[in-house]
């Protein structure tokens, strides 16, 4: 109990019932001190949300997050930071060549405010939109208050079923966690399999919890962050905004799969990997069960060992590649290390461009979120696709044609997507780290 009060919410256990979200991306300002007094305040009045037992779930919640210059300018110490190298270079200085945002996702075409300039990200939380807008500008004032500036507001909101813009079921794959709940066993395909199976009988087992908080024993045995007060239950978040062109890819499904709902929808799930329903096409190949599924317990259960060859669910669809499971050998050893908590949004802006605030949870920034972004999503090498990038995600490119083939069988020969359009663009991102309630008083200077 004392570790889940110093951690901060929506890490371990997402804000189940908090469907809107206000995002309020803060410069300090000229005067560091303020800055410190509000955030001591907020953590000493218990405005923070932590993973403490919730009991019924408040009006609104409420986290912070900040930049690595964020904490220079609040004067912190940052030598326990100087092994985080991704962290201090920020997202904008990575994308390139960490990410492989390219073409129309270089961030050079980010958003102004989405670029450098911001120093925390509050988020607020609401059970209604009433309720998140109100919290969202009584925090501005004190922001104010405290001579800091909103360098952008961002709204999102949790659209009907769980769904994403695309209209896929969105966010019920998270990893089962290690000391998460005493009563919570790893539901199997949410964990990590076991290599020795008869001794236990049970094929899955939780991930260890310092995969995404620090100060805990990771999957290697090794405590990320180690000894240091600073970074002990912290964790490091990434924030991306991703605009979903829901047009363009409705179109170029239509003109590639003809006027039948049935052979779209087919085609959007090869591509994804999952019905829209979120049933995987390794469970169900041909068509998804009628009725809803993205609450069943069991949907998770599956691996890719049993379709190496991509026949069910290809290579290169967007799921397997952000979490090949099995499918790079040794059981899953050589993915338990690349797992990620998230905790991302729908939004709709005011110009009615719609899109996903993409948000996760992870210990190390380069070899968990970079390497599934940068090198499965982006790159094809790891699964034999050379050059093949996310068709789902990959920015549109001049010269490069989005490229991904559907693998075939004895009944139905290959098929050899291409693309010239971009069906998510990036609009702009952070790197931050989320303290420990211990730690924000520090950097608070309580």
């Amino acid at each position: 109990m004392r570790t889940y009060a110093d951690i901060q919410g929506n890490v371990l256990r997402g804000y189940a019932s908090h469907l809107h979200a206000a995002y309020l991306l803060v410069s300090v300002g000229d005067d560091a001190e303020q800055a410190r007094v509000l955030l001591a305040r907020l953590v000493d009045e218990d405005q923070i949300a932590t993973e403490q037992d919730w009991g019924e779930p408040p009006a609104t919640r409420l986290n912070v997050a900040l930049t690595y210059p964020g904490l220079q300018r609040l004067g912190v110490d940052l030598t326990p930071f100087a092994q985080y190298e991704d962290f201090r270079e920020g997202m904008y200085e990575r994308a390139r060549a960490h990410l492989g945002d390219l073409g129309d996702n270089d961030p050079r075409e980010w958003d102004e405010p989405l670029r450098t300039g911001v120093d925390l990200i509050f988020t607020v939380y609401g059970l209604t939109p009433e309720q998140r807008t109100s919290a969202a500008e009584q925090l501005e004032t004190k922001l104010h208050g405290a001579g800091m500036r909103i360098v952008h507001r961002q709204g999102a909101d949790m659209l009907e079923d769980g769904r994403e813009h695309f209209g896929f079921a969105d966010g019920f794959s998270q990893p089962a966690l290690e000391g998460k709940s005493e009563d919570r066993r790893a539901r199997r395909g949410e964990g990590v399999q076991r290599r020795r199976l008869w001794l236990t009988g049970k094929p899955w087992r939780n991930v260890e919890l310092g995969e995404f908080v620090l100060g805990h024993r990771d999957e290697d045995g090794v405590v990320p962050g180690g000894r240091e007060p600073l970074l002990a239950n912290g964790t490091f978040m990434v924030w991306r905004k991703l605009q979903q062109h829901v047009d363009a890819f409705q179109n170029w499904t239509r003109r590639h799969a003809g006027e039948d709902e049935y052979a779209q929808r087919a085609l959007q799930a090869k591509i994804l990997g999952r019905w829209h329903n979120g049933e995987s096409l390794i469970r169900q190949p041909e068509s998804p069960p009628s009725g809803a599924r993205s609450h069943d317990h069991q949907i998770n259960d599956f691996t890719y060992a049993d379709d190496p060859d991509g026949i069910r669910c290809p290579l290169g669809a967007h799921v397997r590649r952000s979490n090949p499971r099995d499918a790079l050998g040794f059981r899953t050893e050589r993915t338990r290390r690349n797992r990620l908590i998230r905790r991302g949004m729908p939004y709709v802006d005011p110009d009615e461009t719609r899109g996903l605030i993409f948000v996760c949870f992870n210990a190390s920034i380069a070899r968990q979120f970079e390497q599934i972004q940068g090198n499965w999503l982006m790159g094809g090498d790891t699964f034999g696709l050379g050059a093949q990038r996310d068709f789902l995600t990959a920015g549109a490119d001049p010269g490069q044609p989005v490229r991904m083939t559907i693998q075939g069988d004895r009944s139905h020969p290959p098929s050899f997507l291409t693309r010239d359009e971009a069906f998510v663009t990036v609009r702009g991102g952070y790197y931050l780290f989320v303290p420990g309630l211990t730690a924000l008083r520090t950097i608070a200077g309580r």
